[in-house]
């Protein structure tokens, strides 16, 4: 506002005050708050008492508009304007503010310029921008996963975004929202739905802000599908061949399982046979040198045995005695030495088992005494 309009405001509001001839009235009601879109028409309405003389508005401080008695209106901003009303005594301003745009949000004061005749309340201008889906429509297969964006751009204060399918109102859980201002001071907003349709849908996007009486809204339909017979075959085949892979294995895994058990049953009874057969051996000779030791016992107990006679040695030396002729051997000594002549043959038809058992028994030769023998 120009100084010299400010002069003559105040000028104005000394000249009334001083001549105030009805000092005493007073504001019956103020303004109230008000939210409204950028764009549309702002009202506030100011009652007054009888007597009054002159009201003004205010906005943040600076009068933009003047209303006196009786009903003189003084406009000092075009974007203001103000109608009257009488009811009884009383006096009503409404102030108008038209295509309010955001720097209209402020303080907006009804005074009649007394100490107490001040009232006043505050203007909010929001802004509802645009809001989108990105596809309108969308097809897709049934039990496909798809992402549905919904965008907010030029909005002031940031709005709420909601989801509804088919009518229902969707968890939040379900979508996820990012913001952003831009350059001119405005908000935008995204927000992402993930969604696993099974039939046709109707997505609708709700953006609210206080200022709306009604939600913003943006719809889309989603068309959906059943899966290829194809993709549905070569599903059933590739679970069929699992199916058969695994039954294979499961038997395989058997079939290994019992010959391994039968090879460690095998190992165990041939190592069992091969004891058995052991100690069976290990019994029987046993048994068998038992036998000859008895034998040996039984010869010895008969008396008959040569004692002085050692059958390894025998074995060793077995010397071959030639047969001899009978002979009187009683004048020999058991210690004597018989001298055998080397030239003297032996008959060959003699019998070997006609020596005298008497004169043997009475004299027993010792093998390792005899050195040469003469037979006559």
């Amino acid at each position: 506002m120009d100084s010299p309009q400010k002069c003559f405001w105040m000028t104005l509001s000394l000249l009334c005050f001083l001549t105030d001839p009805g000092f005493g009235f007073s504001i019956i009601e103020g303004p109230s708050n008000l939210t409204v879109l950028a764009g549309m028409e702002a009202h506030f309405n100011c009652t007054v008492s009888e007597g009054w003389q002159i009201l003004i508005w205010l906005f943040e401080g600076q009068p933009v508009l003047s209303v006196t008695y009786p009903e003189k209106v003084i406009i000092t901003d075009k974007s203001y304007g103000q109608k009257g009303y009488n009811k009884g005594t009383e006096f009503t301003s409404e102030l108008i503010i038209y295509n309010v745009q955001l720097n209209n949000s402020g303080k907006i004061e009804c005074s009649i310029q007394t100490t107490s005749g001040h009232e006043y309340a505050f203007l909010s201008v929001q802004v509802n921008g645009s809001l989108n889906i990105e596809d309108h429509n969308m097809t897709v297969t049934e039990n496909q996963t798809v992402e549905i964006i919904c965008e907010a751009v030029g909005w002031d204060p940031v709005p709420h975004i909601t989801w509804m399918v088919n009518n229902i109102s969707v968890d939040n859980s379900d979508y996820i929202t990012n913001q952003s201002q831009g350059s001119n001071g405005l908000y935008n907003e995204e927000s992402i739905l993930t969604l696993t349709p099974v039939t046709n849908s109707t997505v609708i996007c709700l953006a609210a802000i206080l200022a709306l009486s009604k939600l913003q809204s943006a719809t889309m339909t989603l068309v959906v599908y059943p899966p290829p017979i194809e993709s549905v075959t070569n599903e059933d085949d590739g679970r069929t061949q699992t199916i058969i892979l695994a039954v294979v294995l499961s038997v395989v895994g058997f079939l290994l399982l019992i010959l391994i058990i039968l090879l460690i049953v095998y190992c165990c009874c041939r190592r069992r046979r091969k004891e058995s057969k052991y100690q069976k051996e290990i019994q029987k000779a046993s048994a068998k040198k038992k036998a000859t030791s008895q034998h040996l016992e039984t010869r010895r107990a008969d008396g008959n045995e040569n004692y002085g006679y050692s059958p390894e040695e025998h074995a060793k030396e077995k010397p071959r005695v030639p047969p001899f002729s009978p002979v009187n051997t009683s004048f020999y000594g058991p210690e004597q030495d018989l001298a055998v002549s080397s030239e003297s043959e032996v008959p060959h038809h003699g019998n070997y088992d006609r020596v005298l058992p008497s004169t043997v028994a009475a004299y027993p030769i010792n093998p390792r005494k005899i050195r040469n023998v003469t037979l006559v």
